[in-house]
């Protein structure tokens, strides 16, 4: 097994910033509240002015029951030119057009030298948000962004939060309380893999830690529904269905190119299969790989003082690289859970957090800890 980076987060790959907008209200539904809202905005965002100097690019499918704009021009032309932006379902569109108007404002060529298309994917967070109303708003999108590029241009290095967080507020995984997740893997050869996952997927008899199968041994016992109020009249909770969605993003200082991301990005599959997933028919599994040590000049204008190209990293020399995304996905599925707490949402629909002293007690007893 690979070594993890200093914070055990995406935030070990250098100029690497996470922000995160989280959006929780409880008011009556219209004309008189917005409603139930456990949602929100994570934006990842790889440093630097990727509109004059994009990075190479690469991305996955399991199953596609799902949305990720900008999916299909980094496919093209292998390369990322804007952070990668994360929602619910339903508010792709508000993200999308606050992106724009951010990225506008940093760089006057967009839209005058040539246009952009953002990065923005979404997993369903409607079990526990009021996905009738539209909860994002685009201060939540630039708080997200700007604290994103800020964390990146510290110093000082830090984890960034992870559980019921920005995107993963309203999410669930593997039967119990899921969302922002995220691991980092140090390869051989000096450089760093980082992972950050949007977890909601998957159903509990599956879920698996270190290959113990914890969901079908953990205690059936019912997670309470929450007390009644004005905005959450009680109702008769609703299970969620297993078939959900997972956004992984992989992001290395490697000078990799667009065909060896691709290749990293269809690695995550593997690591999900590790905890669980077996990418429901209606779920959707999809996977962006960035690599930043190997920036290249955009379609418009390069950076003054751009660095020159280094050579890629390629063949056999990836395969450090795919162990390192296996090893960081599955870390940050389960991270996902560990760090996120009970959550109630609209309807008295409830996600549990997982019981992690009983977690501890079964991997212990199969001799995974001491």
């Amino acid at each position: 097994m690979l070594p993890s980076g200093p914070t055990a987060s995406i935030a070990d790959v250098p100029g690497v910033g996470v922000g995160h907008a989280t959006v929780w209200r409880d008011e009556p539904p219209p004309p008189d509240g917005r409603g139930v809202a456990r949602t929100g905005v994570t934006v990842i965002d790889p440093g630097g002015n990727l509109f004059r100097s994009p990075v190479p690019a690469g991305g996955a499918v399991l199953n596609g029951a799902g949305e990720c704009t900008g999916f299909l021009a980094a496919a093209e032309w292998g390369l990322a030119e804007t952070p990668v932006f994360l929602t619910s379902t339903m508010q792709v569109g508000r993200v999308y057009d606050a992106a724009c108007e951010l990225l506008i404002a940093r760089d006057e060529g967009i839209g005058s030298e040539d246009v952009i298309i953002p990065i923005v994917a979404e997993c369903d967070d409607s079990f526990l948000s009021d996905a009738r109303r539209m909860q994002v708003s685009a201060a939540d999108v630039a708080t997200a962004a700007e604290a994103a590029r800020a964390a990146g241009a510290s110093a000082q290095r830090r984890a960034p939060a992870e559980g019921a967080v920005g995107a993963g507020t309203g999410m669930s995984c593997l039967g119990f309380k899921g969302g922002i997740g995220t691991a980092s893997r140090l390869v051989p050869a000096g450089y760093t893999v980082g992972v950050l996952v949007l977890t909601n997927f998957g159903d509990r008899e599956r879920l698996t830690i270190d290959g113990v199968p914890a969901g079908r041994l953990l205690h059936q016992d019912a997670a309470p529904a929450g007390p009644p109020t004005s905005a959450r009249p009680r109702a008769t909770p609703r299970a969620r269905p297993p078939a959900g969605s997972c956004i992984t993003v992989v992001i290395t200082d490697a000078p990799l190119d667009a065909a060896a991301c691709a290749r990293l990005a269809r690695r995550a599959g593997l690591g999900l299969a590790r905890t669980g997933s077996t990418a429901h028919h209606g779920s959707g599994e999809i996977f962006l790989a960035l690599a930043t040590g190997l920036r290249v000049t955009s379609r418009t204008t390069p950076l003054p003082g751009a660095p020159p190209p280094t050579a890629a990293v390629t063949g056999r020399a990836l395969d450090p690289f795919f162990d390192a995304v296996v090893e960081a996905t599955e870390e940050a599925v389960l991270n996902s859970l560990l760090a996120a707490i009970t959550v109630t949402g609209r309807d008295g629909n409830t996600s549990p957090a997982i019981p992690v002293a009983e977690v501890r007690e079964l991997l212990t007893a199969a001799g995974r800890i001491s």
